[in-house]
């Protein structure tokens, strides 16, 4: 059962001592855990909610070098971000893709379209050729490539690559989380901190387990507050003052059903000049996004940012029918959270860059991390681990290596077995990747198990939902290994089924109920309808 895992953790919590407690479980808590686990420190984690349940699952799904940030001249950070890029191509060549986007400029935008083009150019120097070249386009080869592209006011455009997550980014910050769980880290989700005060040299923390209402206690001798866009609002309660605070501009993307058969990502710049993307998603296109200041980090899809983004893809492209509210199959929301100095506001929130800032109090042995993104991520946890050090705390292994899928011979080993196993011919026929690779980007060495699973039973290749390229051997897994606690954790953030399945579909899926009761043994239905009478669901 699906909640084993977390029962033995919190028991691993409460009462213990730590060297470091990392709050939030995003990308940046995840890196962290990762990194200090990984080295050999004694860490935990907790999450008020669910691992990469807030930005870090709201994102683009692209690991990209930056190149908005040539046009405010911010090299350095381009230079960093295309390295990091390049890192993560090295690591997860599995999951991090290269991709070619593909960019129309309009006439009248702020730059001529070569200059543009030269631009991108520079992006690939500083990327190291890491990539293929970019291309200069005419309008005329650009409606001849993409059709679907309205071409009447192009001025031309251009082709270069860059990288996306080839699953969710959700799924990519859980395979952080599993990696410093393998490692010895103590993390679990839906625990909140609810209070905490040094003392001893030591931070007293009191949490509260949010399933059950449990009251837990455990020490540390550093705090790392994680939580993305809330960090203001946790240094507030912890009486933290910091130079860095918080500016957020709200993003949304809406998923319909593939536009173009392009395996590209079509770019534009939308009415309110930021980047526009048209992203794949195997039988789905991924459209936004907005750009809009907000005050808090809770926000949700208004109708007016939903007719925002209709309203630009139907003028960028030329489809035989516009696209309709109706047509949306789910939709993603979140905030950006910029680090910005001062007491002053932000002006053109549109230039501001993602970049990240370490920010340490060392009286109070605290590490706030503002801002950042899913591209510097393994930057994050070594500067992370470099700070823990130097606020005292011994790294037993200070050069072992905290990320990346296994490579060589393990995995030559496992494509072996699933040859002999003959598992690609159990591939569902809609997929276009075999299932071999599939298993391995998601499960890494535990894909093992799936092969011994498939052995036993070959039953258990099945698919479950419709669509949704989840067999029931890895249900199986996910029970034992990735902490679902609520359904919506697996339907949402474990796998993208939610982002690529009509919602109705999902709650006449048979198997879903299956699923349920694999995750969740005797309470399956019960939590399988609670799912299904969420606010937001059925629907969009």
């Amino acid at each position: 059962m699906s909640t084993a895992l977390r029962d033995r953790n919190i028991g691993d919590l409460d009462g213990h001592d730590f060297d470091v407690l990392i709050v939030g479980g995003g990308i940046n808590g995840a890196v962290s855990a990762a990194a200090l686990a990984g080295k050999g420190v004694r860490v935990a984690l907790v999450d008020r909610g669910d691992f990469a349940a807030g930005v870090s699952s709201n994102s683009s799904n692209l690991a990209w070098g930056g190149i908005k940030y040539l046009e405010s001249r911010e090299f350095l950070l381009v230079n960093k971000l295309c390295r990091s890029r390049n890192q993560l191509m090295d690591a997860y060549p599995s999951t991090v893709k290269e991709i070619r986007f593909f960019t129309t400029i309009q006439r009248g935008f702020r730059f001529w379209s070569f200059f543009v083009f030269l631009g991108s150019v520079l992006y690939w120097l500083i990327g190291r050729f890491r990539t293929q070249a970019p291309r200069y386009l005419s309008a005329r080869a650009i409606e001849a490539l993409e059709p679907e592209i309205n071409t009447s006011n192009a001025a031309g455009g251009l082709e270069y690559s860059d990288c996306y997550l080839y699953d969710n980014d959700a799924r990519f910050v859980f395979s952080f989380i599993r990696r410093a769980l393998d490692m010895g880290c103590v993390a679990a989700n839906y625990v909140s901190l609810e209070s905490a005060q040094r003392r001893d040299d030591r931070w007293q923390c009191e949490l509260k387990d949010q399933e059950t209402g449990r009251s837990l206690s455990l020490r540390a001798r550093v705090m790392v507050n994680a939580c993305g866009p809330w960090v203001d609002e946790l240094n507030q309660d912890l009486g933290i003052s910091t130079r860095y605070r918080h500016f957020f501009s709200k993003g949304i993307h809406l998923i319909v059903d593939r536009v173009t058969d392009s395996r590209r990502v079509l770019t534009f710049f939308a009415s309110d000049g930021r980047l526009f993307f048209l992203i794949p998603m195997g039988p789905r296109t991924c459209i936004g996004t907005t750009d809009t200041p907000v005050e808090r980090p809770e926000v949700s899809v208004t109708p007016e940012d939903r007719q925002f983004v209709l309203d630009n893809v139907n003028a960028l492209l030329d489809l035989r029918e516009p696209i309709r509210p109706e047509d949306v199959i789910a939709q993603r929301v979140g905030v950006r959270p910029l680090a910005v100095t001062g007491t002053q506001g932000v002006t053109d929130w549109v230039q501001l860059s993602r970049k990240h800032e370490i920010e340490v109090d060392r009286e109070k042995t605290h590490i706030s991390i503002f801002g950042g993104k899913l591209t510097d991520c393994l930057n994050v946890g070594e500067e992370v681990v470099a700070e823990v050090q130097a606020l005292g705390v011994a790294v037993p292994d200070p050069s072992a290596l905290w990320y990346g899928e296994p490579q060589g011979s393990v995995r030559l080993r496992f494509m072996a077995q699933a040859r002999q196993l003959g598992l690609d011919a159990m591939t569902d026929p809609g997929s276009s990747e075999p299932l071999s690779e599939r298993f391995w980007r998601r499960y890494g060495e535990a894909a093992f198990q799936l092969l011994d699973r498939i052995r036993e039973d070959p039953t258990s290749v099945e698919l479950l939902i419709e669509h949704a390229e989840y067999t029931r051997c890895e249900i199986e897994l996910t029970a034992r290994r990735e902490m679902v606690v609520r359904l919506e954790d697996f339907m949402r953030r474990r796998s993208k089924i939610e982002q690529v399945v009509r919602r109705q579909d999902i709650a006449d899926a048979p198997g879903l109920h299956e699923a349920s009761q694999i995750l969740f043994g005797e309470e399956g239905e019960e939590r399988l309808a609670r799912y299904l009478n969420r606010p937001e669901f059925p629907a969009s």
